[in-house]
């Protein structure tokens, strides 16, 4: 999704508004595509246990990213904030709103992990990194949050300021598995 959101006098735009055509068009679902999740709701919770967000997280995306730091994630427009305080309560804890600081990349189809690995150092075999899989990592030397949400599917959260950046790494990227594909057809 790379429409305008209007939340007050401003609309809200994509940092990947200006490759919407270039995402739409590269890769296939027989290969690899490469889309962008924007505006997705994105909650950072500090000092929580595991164990308290479970009520959240029965519901929405929660994903660990060290001792007491989950990274609590919603559909665009959902407010989280009043389900979080409702299971937590009086319990100590921070909560910081970084929605407009990342945007989502999505790769789906079957040589996603391959296109991936050209420039992620972690290993990305199932066995390694299975699905529900969730990692802080350089991909392309941008700082990114990994996710692996299904099978064939990967969630690379990505600053808004390294955005452009790596989505074009991403689609040279993905070019070598589209073009074999074609050539085998």
């Amino acid at each position: 999704m790379t429409a305008d959101v209007h939340s007050g006098p401003h609309p809200r735009r994509s940092p990947l508004e200006h490759l919407a055509g270039e995402l739409a068009a590269a890769g296939g679902a027989a290969t690899v595509h490469l889309t962008e999740l924007a505006f997705l709701h994105q909650l950072e919770v500090r000092g929580v246990a595991a164990t308290r967000l479970a009520a959240v997280a029965a519901t929405h995306t929660l994903l660990w990213l060290g001792p007491g730091w989950h990274l609590l994630v919603g559909e665009s427009g959902e407010s989280l904030e009043p389900l979080l305080r409702k299971e937590l309560g009086d319990e100590h804890y921070s909560v910081v709103d970084v929605s407009a600081a990342r945007t989502v990349l999505q790769l789906n189809g079957p040589r996603a992990r391959d296109v991936l690995a050209h420039g992620c150092s972690l290993d990305l075999h199932p066995e390694a990194f299975p699905v529900g899989g969730c990692a802080q990592t350089n991909l392309a030397k941008a700082q990114v949050v990994l996710h692996r949400p299904g099978p064939d599917r990967y969630h690379v959260f990505v600053r808004a300021s390294f955005a452009d950046y790596l989505a074009r790494w991403l689609l040279d990227a993905l070019v070598e598995y589209v073009t074999a594909a074609g050539a085998a057809a």
